[in-house]
This record gives C-alpha cells, structure tokens and sequence, in this order.
C-alpha cells in the first residue's frame, strides 16, 4: 500500500494520485542551472550593478533613487508573477505549456538587460529594470511550476535543494565576472545578458513539457481569469501561513541585501579599510561567504527533509539562523563581523529556501493552477523587494543607522519562522 502522507500530500498539490516518476540528474541540473542563470541577473543587477550605475547619475541621492528603481521593479513582479502563472496554466500551445514562457522569458530578459547597458537617465533604468523583472519572472515561475508538474513529493526536497544552490552560486558566479573579469555596468549587464540565455534556454528547450488538457472555455472569461488570481486564506489556512512566512522571512534578506554594497562604502569603511580596493569588490568577497557558506547546509536540509517526510523543522531553523547574522550587525559594524554574518545569513538561507520551496509544493490548492499559485507564493520574495528597500532606507537614514536597519531585519525573520508552525498538513 502506498504511504497514506504521501497520498495526501499529492492530492492537496494538485498530482495525480499515481505519482510522476523520479526525475533524472539530467533534468535536475538543467533546472538548476535555468535557475541559476535568472537569479544570477537578478541578483548581480540589484546588488552591484544599479547601484553603482545609480550612484553614478545620482550620487546626492541614491539611497532614493535606488529604493525608487527597485520599488517599480517590485510592483512590476507582484502583477506578473500570479499573472504569467495563471497565463501559462491556460496556455495551449504546441511547443508547450511552460516552455513558451520560459524561453520567452529568457529572451526578453536578455533584451532588456542588454537595454539597461545604455542607460544614463534614472527614468531608462526605472524602465529596463522594471521590464527586466517582468521578463525574469516569466521566465522562472513557469520554471519552478515543473516541479509539482513532474516530480513526485519524496523527490522535491532534493531537486528544491539542488536547485537553491544553483540559485545561490548564480550570485557568486555573476559577480566575480561583473567585477573580476569586467569594469563597468555596460560590460556588466551584457555579460548577464549573455549568461542568461546560456544558462535558461538549455532547459527551457530540451526538457519536455507536461501535456495541458483542453480549455475549460472557448472564449477567454477576463472576470473568471481575475477571480481565480485570489486563493482564499479561510479555505487554505495552511497556504496562507506559508505565503506570510516566506514574506517576513525574505523580508531579512532584502534589507540587507539592498543596500550592501552603501553599508560597505559608508558604514565599516571598506575602501579605506583595503586601500586600492572597491566596495563592489568587498560585495562580491561577502557573496563568495555567503554562497560557500549555504551549500552543504542546503543539500544536507533538502535530503534530510525527503529522508524523514517532514520540512516545519528545517524552514523554522533557518529563519532562526538568518535573524542571528542580522544580530551580529547590530551590535558590531565591521569587517568580520560583516564576514560572519554573511557565513551566518548562506547557512540560514540556504536551509530555508531549499526546504520552503519543497514544501509549498505540498499545499497548492488546485491541480489546474499550480503555475498560477506558486505565482501567488512568489509574490512573498516580491512584495519582500518591494517593502525591504522602503522600510531600510529610512531605518539608515535614521540616527539608529544601519544596526536599527539590522535589528528591524532580525525581528522579521523570528516573526516568520515562528509562523511556520501554524501549518497543520505538513509535517
């Protein structure tokens, strides 16, 4: 007989009860690097390259542009990411259901980064960044739908897990060539540009896509469209918790992250610290902490979470250890600390992500619109971008600095890891 959990849990996201069979390394890795390869442009563009282009344009007052750039970018993600769900979902279309998206994505990405290169007007970055973010969300909600649509519930920890690295070492990747083998943010985005359609279309257009059945309809419904955008939190409690979790969680991340690269410059002092050395460069030695820092504890939580059927243990752990690093700044502001927090934030990270993303594939509550409700669990990490640089610039400005910053940080992710034990379905 098979496992009454497992049973369970395939109902509730959506599988047919006869569980897809094990995915291979092959299809594993490509996921991965598709992942890798979004994250990778996302990450490099928000931590190191609009912020030096923006400190170029408008150096009086770049905590403001800055926030103003990403908060656009933001909107622009909260609107796509249920909406190209949902779109993909409904699509029927001979190359696929999820492919479509995913190549188009990447392809657009790849042009609007490459636009980004030639901007020098705060009005063309709001604009190529904000296109940019509609382009890689495209690109990866469709991407991370083929979990649930392909991978049976005892294998999701480990493809999550894989694939968090690959979202983790991307960063890492991307900014040792922004700022080791390049100068510049033209040279920078376009290098982004390139990796992205070297990274994503390999998976995008060799995997195979899951067959759709026929529409429900023969002519588009816009109010039944918009209506099924919403997931009730009365009827899913459980889904509800994990969206408000991964929000407060992410929201750490964001603050701190927004404005590394000015907390380096301004507050531990790095350029004097290492005479004939940049910020960005300190940037990406805290990147190389932070991804070496999350691999194993990422592979070990995605395994042991496959192993023992349960993820609450391994989710709340890691928001636990991301409010620590943010602890350790405020209480000391400099370079080592900087340092352990980093080792402190990959670790936590790392452990959450992997078994987070494994575990709301197990709580998506219609088989028809999984792409659509990951969507809406996404809009957590978008929503998290958008409020993090609202709430952090004037916590910096502030006289609490960048330790209230950090303190603020630390309380959200307490706040969402003790939340994740309202979910009652999953172990």
């Amino acid at each position: 007989m098979g496992d009454p959990q497992t049973t369970h849990d395939a109902r509730r996201a959506g599988d047919d009860v006869r569980e897809p069979p094990k995915v291979s390394g092959r299809w594993m890795t490509l996921l991965a690097l598709a992942q890798m390869g979004i994250i990778m442009a996302m990450t490099v563009g928000t931590q190191i390259l609009l912020p030096s282009h923006v400190a170029r344009i408008d150096p009086a007052h770049k905590e403001a542009s800055l926030a103003l750039v990403f908060a656009v970018g933001a909107v622009c993600t909260i609107v796509a990411n249920p909406l190209f769900g949902a779109l993909s979902d409904r699509t029927r279309l001979r190359f696929g259901r999820r492919r479509p998206w995913i190549v188009g994505g990447a392809l657009v990405c790849a042009a609007s980064l490459a636009f980004l290169a030639w901007q020098e007007s705060l009005a063309g970055l709001v604009a190529g960044w904000a296109l940019a973010q509609l382009a890689f969300t495209a690109a990866l909600a469709t991407a991370i739908a083929t979990v649930p649509d392909q991978v049976p519930v005892r294998q999701r920890g480990a493809v999550s897990a894989l694939a968090a690295v690959g979202q983790l070492s991307g960063p890492l990747l991307g900014g040792a060539v922004v700022t080791v083998l390049l100068t510049g943010e033209r040279a920078g985005f376009l290098a982004m540009a390139a990796l992205v359609l070297l990274l994503v279309l390999p998976f995008g257009l060799s995997t195979p896509d899951t067959p759709a059945g026929a529409p429900t309809a023969n002519r588009f419904d816009a109010r039944a469209f918009a209506r099924g955008l919403w997931v009730s939190p009365r009827r899913h409690p459980d889904f509800a918790w994990a969206w408000l979790s991964r929000l407060l969680i992410t929201l750490t991340l964001a603050m701190g992250i927004g404005y590394l690269l000015y907390f380096l410059r301004d507050a531990v002092h790095y350029e004097r610290l290492f005479p004939g050395s940049t910020a960005e460069q300190g940037v990406m030695v805290l990147v190389g902490v932070f991804t070496l820092s999350s691999v194993v504890p990422t592979l070990i939580a995605g395994w042991l979470s496959d192993r023992a059927g349960a993820r609450r243990p391994a989710v709340f752990t890691g928001g636990l250890i991301m409010a620590a690093s943010a602890l350790v700044l405020t209480s000391v502001t400099s370079w080592p600390a900087a340092i352990a927090a980093a080792a402190l934030l990959g670790a936590g990270y790392g452990v959450f992500a992997s078994v987070d993303q494994a575990m709301v594939t197990q709580l998506l509550p219609a088989d028809g619109d999984r792409a659509k409700d990951l969507g809406i669990v996404s809009l957590a990490n978008s929503a998290a971008n958008l409020l993090g640089p609202v709430i952090a610039a004037p916590l910096v400005t502030s006289a609490g600095g960048y330790r209230l910053m950090y303190g603020v940080a630390a309380a959200f992710a307490v706040l969402g890891a003790c939340l994740i034990w309202r979910i009652k379905s999953v172990r």
